[in-house]
């Protein structure tokens, strides 16, 4: 029996350490799937699990924590780069713009409210008050990276070692997450919202706004203008988007290229954007029915296929730049990105993992198919070579001091917030200097997992030792107390203004609200409360850089205010 007691008790044995680990994420998993009150903690409560690992003295070198912690929290950071690096930029075209005023404001007042916690509850005199209000801040806006950012930071403001703020995390995260859907539904009764008038009002916009889905029509040719020009000079006189995919004259079958001249009388089989449909059928011809489509595309062995771009040098070519038209003979009608069909315009880059829609002759399509890879095998492995190369890029970003006046410590981004920030810049602009980024969904969740419960563990057993003191011989209660208005306060601040000034939308400000706070169990809520994807729009619109201020600023916070 003695190996069995060796496994729990010998610290030192990389046996005893794989086992500790697997223990407290396997328990925390587990338990974070149980459901209070319809709520449940998810991942999250593996960090739980450590600590009570570390109060029971189940525990590990505190070398090896270390590490494991801070390499946990860079493989997190940077696998939530490379996902939201695509939508960061973009997050900011139109109505974006206002949300994410709106999520930075929210970040501002959650960091003021914990300031006048600070000053009305706590001995300002204590040098370790403010920093386990920074912990209980990341744990009242469910941000296990913030948490990270400033444990990092602490430790170059401590050398010898600060207060354990995970046990701050700790105290304020489960009300955090009941507090941010308590205050969304409160708004609702405030703002005296009616959930199915908000569901009529998306729907109206949705048809107001279609202009980047496809739409596909069959035309026939009846302006007499048209015949004898080119399908580029009527492209350029009409100055909208579509495509000809085929055109049938005399009943015969033809694959056009933009040099192809309209005849009246032709059917032509058009795709475009949905907006722009009516102007194109006024322009064009009427729709028509056209069965002998499919008989002649028999005959000439015609298909439709979608192609799955896997080429790494395809990756960031625009169609416009493929010349699949007109060196291949071939029209791409769509392209799928993520569960989404978007127009195939002739300035719409190419990314792998993009399914192309392409028409044309057997053959044609079939040279296509190898231009652009079709190898879905390609996509089952993720671009590890990126991934490292990401992260060494980072650490290097990361590690550079930036001296600010009157500030006696330089200020780094750290393990955190340097890979961060190089993983949004290389899912964004990755394929211009040929760094492939793409990684299936669920590879991305998957080392993003494994990230977040590494980091999680580490840091509940290196704080289990001292919580029982902390929560009930300290001043736990006071940090509840902190914590909840922490969360509850901004909400309730923003997001009615955001209701009662801006007018957004209910669900569009149920996202925004979980995005600021980059929570999921909030974010499935507010899915499960409305038909729409408003919820997920509001989330991926804040989200990005909604994360990388929460990281940013609990540097900051700890750099500036308890050095």
């Amino acid at each position: 029996m003695d190996w069995i007691i060796d496994l729990f008790t010998r610290t030192d044995s990389i046996a005893h350490i794989a086992f500790l680990y697997a223990i407290v994420i396997a328990v925390g998993v587990y338990m974070g799937k149980i459901k209070f009150g319809g709520i449940a903690l998810g991942v999250t409560f593996v960090l739980f699990a450590g600590i009570a690992a570390g109060h029971l003295g189940f525990t590990a070198p505190l070398p090896i924590l270390t590490f494991v912690q801070d390499f946990g929290l860079i493989l997190f950071v940077f696998m939530i780069g490379l996902q939201v690096g695509p939508g960061f930029f973009e997050s900011f075209r139109e109505g974006g713009v206002k949300l994410n005023l709106l999520a930075c404001s929210m970040i501002l007042l959650n960091i003021l409210v914990m300031f006048g916690c600070y000053y009305a509850f706590f001995d300002t005199t204590d040098q370790k008050n403010l920093p386990m209000l920074v912990g209980t801040l990341y744990g009242a806006v469910t941000n296990t990276p913030g948490l990270g950012a400033a444990n990092e930071a602490l430790s170059s403001v401590f050398p010898a070692g600060g207060p354990d703020i995970a046990n701050g995390y700790a105290c304020a995260y489960p009300l955090g997450v009941v507090g941010i859907i308590g205050a969304t539904i409160l708004i609702r009764y405030i703002c005296k919202v009616k959930l199915h008038r908000e569901e009529e009002d998306l729907e109206q916009k949705e048809s107001a706004n279609s202009s980047a889905k496809p739409y596909l029509m069959h035309l026939q040719v009846s302006n007499s203008y048209l015949s004898g020009h080119t399908i580029l000079e009527i492209h350029e006189f009409m100055k909208r988007d579509f495509v000809f995919s085929r055109i049938l004259r005399n009943n015969e079958l033809i694959i056009p290229k933009s040099s192809t001249v309209l005849e009246q009388g032709d059917k032509v089989y058009c795709v475009c954007a949905e907006a722009d449909a009516e102007a194109i059928i006024a322009f064009v011809g009427p729709k028509i029915e056209v069965p002998e489509f499919k008989e002649q595309e028999a005959t000439k062995q015609m298909i439709s296929k979608r192609i799955l771009v896997t080429k790494s040098e395809i990756n960031g070519k625009t169609l416009a730049k493929m010349h699949f038209s007109s060196v291949y003979g071939v029209n791409v009608t769509r392209v799928t990105r993520q569960g989404m069909d978007l127009f195939a315009s002739s300035n719409l880059a190419l990314q792998v993992g993009d399914r192309i829609m392409v028409v044309g002759d057997k053959t044609s399509v079939n040279r296509v198919a190898s231009l652009v890879g079709n190898a879905i095998k390609r996509l089952d492995h993720p671009n590890i070579a990126t991934i490292f190369v990401g992260i060494f890029l980072g650490i290097i970003f990361g590690s550079i001091p930036f001296a600010i006046p009157n500030i006696p410590v330089p200020l780094k981004l750290g393990i955190a917030g340097g890979p961060l920030i190089i993983a949004i810049l290389i899912g964004r602009f990755g394929y211009k200097v040929h760094l492939v980024t793409y990684t299936t969904t669920s590879a991305n969740l998957m080392l993003r997992e494994v990230g977040l419960v590494l980091f999680l563990s580490s840091v509940g057993i290196k704080a289990g030792a001292n919580f029982v003191n902390t929560v009930v011989a300290g001043d736990g209660l006071l940090y509840v107390l902190s914590g909840f208005l922490i969360t509850v306060i901004p909400i309730l601040i923003i997001g009615t203004i955001a209701r009662l000034k801006y007018k957004f939308n209910y669900f569009t400000l149920m996202g925004m609200i979980a995005g600021s706070y980059t929570d999921p169990p909030a974010l499935a809520y507010a899915n499960s409360s409305c038909s729409k994807d408003a919820p997920a729009v509001g989330y991926s619109t804040v989200y990005p850089l909604t994360m990388f201020l929460r990281i940013f600023t609990a540097q900051l916070i700890i750099i500036f205010f308890c050095g």
